[in-house]
């Protein structure tokens, strides 16, 4: 395609985008496509010459929206919403067009200062104190990698990047069951191993018990492990609890380690100061982490990491040779030392777009209406025949089981689950929780109704009635 057809094919693709986001309600949420089924509609080999972009075109329309499940579908119940609202998709746009790599400041410095103050503005929002500053990644899976390596080169005296991890103590970290499975993948590729994750029991609210946390690094120590940190989650994933924060935090700081606290989806909610109490204490965290693009409508992908002292996480991360200074400016922020790649994308133009085009009121509005709309839906669940709840709301989030009489209730919920996604209407997913399987229900599409929340339960509803 030339350069003078853009604008040709950039309007054709937002006419496009305009009338799929339309239409949504009208596509079965889930992609009704069996594996290889797509990749047999692809020719075997890359093509020697040019194809008119119409073609090209056409076989977009024709190959690919059947063969996605739809994110941005109102009633996408499933996983944690990855929201996009329409004003982060034009800010999209724009920073697809500029193409920029925001790798230091003088490559971007729009990108980097318009960054700084986003950060800044979502610490407001979230209640956080001054003195965090923060950087945006791609993901949480990245900031919870990033600070289980700080994690480790505070431990060791910062030793790690330079000499390895041979003939050092055995460092462990602790973390509840609850914590999300790239907690694992982090001590994994911190080299502290998966078996030196210590999950902590937790209480009757499936919180980490504080107590057990003091009792196992003590037991550690005395065995000659060495301690290097903990990490708490707000809002997990599997059933959307919510650990002890200050009290967690009141250990780990006895013995001198760094805390991580992992907020991935629920710390979207801290806009709303009435559910703050959820991670009251959390100022106390070395490192925070949660996902605008998950319940404020910020374009995957938009994670924000804070810190309540950057410095470690540079010295463990930055590195910064020759041709990579900004001659003249030693002293300004090049956030790709604050994290893994050096490459990055312009995020922040996203949010803040968002931000001025929401404001913090209808965000909290949507939050609002999401916790009251699951609460309702949880409640119509419970009353249907031969269901019952296994977890109450968290935010927006429950779980529950189909357990007709006479039945196994974990081969009955499944052969329910999979009805409910072959049927197309709505989207649920499983998880294991106290050994059963059960559904996840999880309400925070951006643009969901209360209609969309309620019709679920009368999918339920009819589904059930043939199998039970």
């Amino acid at each position: 395609m030339k350069r003078e057809d853009y604008l040709q094919w950039a309007e054709r693709a937002a006419r496009w985008g305009a009338n799929y986001l339309a239409t949504l309600r009208d596509r079965p949420v889930r992609a009704q496509t069996v594996p290889g089924e797509i990749a047999a509609m692809l020719p075997a080999e890359p093509p020697e010459e040019p194809e008119d972009m119409q073609t090209i075109f056409a076989d977009f329309e024709r190959i690919v929206p059947d063969g996605m499940t739809h994110w941005q579908h109102p009633r996408f119940f499933a996983y944690f919403s990855a929201n996009a609202a329409p004003v982060s998709m034009i800010a999209e746009n724009l920073t697809a067009v500029m193409a920029a790599q925001c790798m230091l400041w003088q490559t971007s410095p729009a990108a980097t200062e318009i960054e700084t103050r986003m950060v800044d503005w979502m610490r407001q929002a979230l209640g956080l104190p001054e003195g965090f500053q923060g950087v945006i990644q791609d993901s949480a899976t990245t900031a919870n990698v990033c600070a289980m390596l700080t994690m480790r080169e505070r431990a060791l005296g910062w030793r790690g990047n330079d000499s390895g991890m041979a003939g050092e103590k055995q460092l462990r970290v602790y973390a509840s069951p609850e914590t999300h499975s790239s907690i694992d993948k982090a001590v994994r590729i911190a080299g502290i191993g998966q078996q030196h994750l210590v999950k902590v029991p937790t209480d009757g609210s499936w919180a980490l018990d504080p107590g057990a946390l003091r009792q196992a690094i003590a037991a550690d120590k005395a065995a000659g492990f060495l301690p290097a940190g903990v990490v708490l989650c707000v809002g997990g994933t599997s059933i959307g609890v919510s650990d002890r924060v200050r009290e967690t935090i009141e250990v780990a700081r006895a013995y001198d380690l760094f805390v991580h606290v992992d907020a991935a989806w629920a710390g979207s909610a801290m806009i709303c100061p009435e559910l703050r109490e959820l991670w009251e204490g959390v100022e106390g965290a070395d490192s925070i982490v949660f996902n605008p693009h998950k319940w404020l409508g910020a374009q995957f992908d938009c994670s924000i990491q804070f810190l309540a002292d950057p410095e470690p996480q540079v010295r463990t991360l930055g590195i910064r040779p020759d041709y990579l200074q900004t001659l003249g400016q030693s002293e300004i922020t090049n956030y790709s030392e604050w994290t893994i790649p050096l490459g990055r994308r312009f995020r922040a133009l996203k949010l803040w777009f968002l931000l001025r085009a929401h404001g913090l009121e209808d965000l909290r509005r949507r939050i609002r209406n999401h916790i009251a709309w699951a609460e309702e839906a949880a409640a119509g669940i419970a009353a249907l025949d031969g269901f019952r709840l296994t977890t109450k709301c968290h935010f927006s989030l429950f779980t529950f089981q189909y357990a007709p009489d006479g039945e196994d209730a974990n081969v009955a919920t499944e052969r329910l689950l999979q009805a409910i996604n072959d049927d197309g209407r709505i989207y649920l997913t499983q998880t294991t929780h106290e050994g059963q399987f059960v559904i996840r229900f999880q309400v925070g599409q951006f643009d969901c109704r209360r209609d969309d929340v309620l019709l679920a339960v009368e999918v339920l509803r009819e589904l059930a009635a043939p199998l039970g």
